[in-house]
């Protein structure tokens, strides 16, 4: 594509729109940006691009500025907005950051790197870690890319010349993104989020799905999850192209799985129906360090959720579509570390082990949680984006010693609690200051016995008390600290 005076609409400033409109106005393009906002963080990032001789709009960003050729959006612009019905109707295309990475790889005149993409509800920052881990142990110059880390226009047009890139997508990402065909991808799950954006389930699906278009190597799916195998089988791909199944039990034929604590490929070898590679323990997945040690012969945590191993198995399956040999996933997993606030021990205080996972920002996640500890104390509650909480309480009744629930929306999660788990015991705290996250762990820890876990999986969204999931989850492992420190 020549960019040379190409006339381009940038909706939005921020993480993406910034970089885009400079790339292209560098590029010789006639960039106007477009951007809802006018308070004094736009109007400084408007200044920067002015500067450049960049058109900038702000407050108004419903009219398509005459004569565009192309949009380039933020990934999270809802595609229902006036700005592109105005572009389907004068037929100008509609791009994002993604796309635009894509359309830009070879613009350097090297030779582009491959990419390895991972999706899915929940589970895709820590999958990336873990594939660019595995890569990194096998040799290659990579990255961890996209929704995560270094952003793809940066990766694509930077001096650094890396070998594969492990990117993270989301489904608003996708939507914006026509293109792209990556070498291999995951769809790790799909569960109802975002709904609002997308309109239904079957549309936040389908942008899900838009990742396995013209893979050309592995489409990697969940076996657990039979709606990530029909995005398979809906997809369009390249001829010689597989489907590989990953699972927690014993793996079929094309599939990665586990046996008898062996992380086992059945897919990437000789003979499928009649081989197995073992790739890496089960005790080969990493865990970060608890923050405040545990007293001496203290109990531990599981080495991994039963999550945090689907997502390996993930991991694993595309490295080893790209051709990384078993050592290399093995020493990758164990190299790896999971970022904070997801399955995060903090310590064990009085033989009872808590574990922040703020991050569990939906039930999807929560229900992963809640998973992988028995018996568990339970601290849950915030916004509920729109979320029930039956499924979810029902799956998880016969785990619960108790449940500690704060935030504005908690009363949906009592709810759930009273119809299915009747017999639990339940703590109402009627607060969402700051301070409740204390008085919070103060009364799991009541509840709790030794040997019990008190898990913050909050199965909801962290901004009615905290900035964000991280704050939520810092201000958990300082009260438990707290409480360490008044125990010892």
């Amino acid at each position: 594509m020549t960019w040379q005076d190409k006339r381009v609409t940038v909706a939005g400033l921020g993480v993406s729109g910034l970089p885009a409109a400079r790339v292209l106005h560098g590029l010789g393009a006639v960039v106007t940006v477009v951007n809802e906002g006018d308070d004094a963080r736009s109007r400084a990032q408007a200044a920067e691009l002015e500067a450049l001789g960049v058109t900038v709009r702000l407050g108004d960003a419903t009219l398509l500025p005459e004569g565009t050729e192309l949009v380039v959006t933020a990934p999270g612009w809802r595609p229902d907005k006036p700005l592109f019905r105005a572009a389907a109707a004068a037929g100008v295309p509609v791009w994002g950051d993604v796309e635009l990475a894509w359309q830009l790889r070879d613009l350097n005149g090297r030779k582009p790197a491959p990419w390895l993409a991972v999706t899915g509800t929940n589970g895709k920052t820590t999958t990336v870690r873990m594939l660019a881990s595995i890569l990194r142990a096998a040799g290659l110059r990579t990255a961890a890319v996209g929704n995560i880390g270094v952003s793809l226009l940066d990766a694509v047009l930077g001096d650094e010349p890396y070998d594969v890139l492990a990117v993270e997508l989301s489904s608003y990402q996708l939507h914006w993104a026509p293109s792209l065909r990556v070498h291999s991808a995951a769809v790790l799950n799909i569960a109802p989020d975002h709904l609002d954006w997308h309109g239904s389930l079957a549309a936040y699906a389908a942008d899900k799905g838009r990742v396995y278009e013209g893979n050309s190597v592995a489409c990697v799916y969940n076996v657990a999850d039979p709606a990530t195998e029909e995005l398979v089988r809906a997809a369009d791909v390249e001829e010689g192209c597989r489907a590989i199944g990953f699972t927690l039990g014993a793996p079929g034929p094309s599939q990665l799985g586990v046996v008898d604590g062996i992380l086992v490929d059945r897919a990437f070898v000789a003979d499928r129906h009649k081989q197995a590679q073992e790739l890496a323990e089960v005790t080969d997945i990493g865990r970060p360090p608890a923050r405040h040690p545990s007293p001496a012969g203290a109990s531990r945590p599981p080495v991994a959720a039963p999550h945090n191993i689907a997502n390996a198995l993930a991991a694993a399956a595309l490295a080893r579509g790209f051709g990384v040999e078993p050592a290399a996933v093995r020493d990758g997993l164990r190299d790896f570390r999971p970022d904070a606030h997801r399955i995060e021990h903090v310590d064990e205080v009085a033989g009872v082990t808590f574990i922040d996972d703020s991050k569990a920002t939906n039930t999807h996640a929560a229900e992963a949680s809640l998973a992988a500890y028995d018996p568990i104390v339970w601290i849950a509650g915030g916004l509920a984006k729109g979320a029930r909480f039956d499924d979810l309480v029902i799956g998880a009744a016969k785990r619960l010693r108790g449940v500690v629930l704060i935030g504005a929306e908690r009363a949906l999660i009592a709810e759930a609690l009273a119809r299915h788990a009747p017999e639990v015991p339940v703590v109402d705290l009627d607060r969402t200051d700051t301070g409740a996250m204390s008085a919070a762990v103060r009364e799991a820890a009541r509840l709790a016995r030794p040997g019990d876990t008190v898990l913050l999986a909050p199965a909801c969204a962290s901004m009615d008390m905290f900035a964000n999931y991280n704050k939520r989850g810092e201000a958990f492992a300082d009260a438990v600290r707290e409480l360490a420190a008044e125990t010892d």
